[in-house]
């Protein structure tokens, strides 16, 4: 019985990720579905070896990303940004970004994101960077990000 019933749940699973957008999956986790929509990673500029990534996080049942990785850098980390004596600072998230059940999370330019380190070759607009994104619940979900800037927001520090 299982195993005509594994090519059915393949089946959907693939469809599943069909009918989502370019940058955008839907995977499906122990307790639900988590999607990942928006993902963008900015251009290194020669000479630099970090950059900041950025998407949005949906889990169907509470959650937590705990880790990422990408073959294009070295490290990658969660971090928060954050106001400390008048000053933005910037922190990795160790315990990993929580997930409220059927929340939106954004990670975006002065809040929650991702950091890629050591990155070996420059990133340039029109790229792509692969990023495997770890769960505390669901299982990991692959994502390919585009190359380019973020939106302007009106917080203008968007240009930092």
């Amino acid at each position: 019985m299982a195993r005509a019933l594994f090519p059915v749940v393949l089946i959907a699973f693939a469809g599943s990720l069909a009918a989502c957008s370019p940058g955008e999956k839907t995977a499906p986790g122990a307790a639900g579905a988590l999607q990942v929509s928006g993902a963008l990673c900015r251009p290194t500029p020669a000479g630099r070896q970090t950059t900041g990534c950025y998407l949005t996080l949906t889990a169907a049942a509470d959650d937590r990303l705990m880790s990422v990785t990408s073959p294009v850098a070295g490290r990658a980390q969660v971090h928060e940004s954050r106001m400390e004596s008048n000053m933005m600072m910037m922190h990795q998230l160790k315990d990993g970004l929580p997930l409220p059940a059927g929340q939106a999370v954004e990670l975006k330019p002065g809040g929650n994101h991702i950091m890629l380190l050591a990155v070996a070759e420059p990133l340039k607009a029109g790229d792509t960077v692969a990023l495997t994104l770890t769960f505390a619940s669901a299982p990991p979900v692959e994502v390919t990000a585009a190359v380019g800037q973020p939106a302007l927001t009106d917080s203008g520090h968007a240009s930092h």
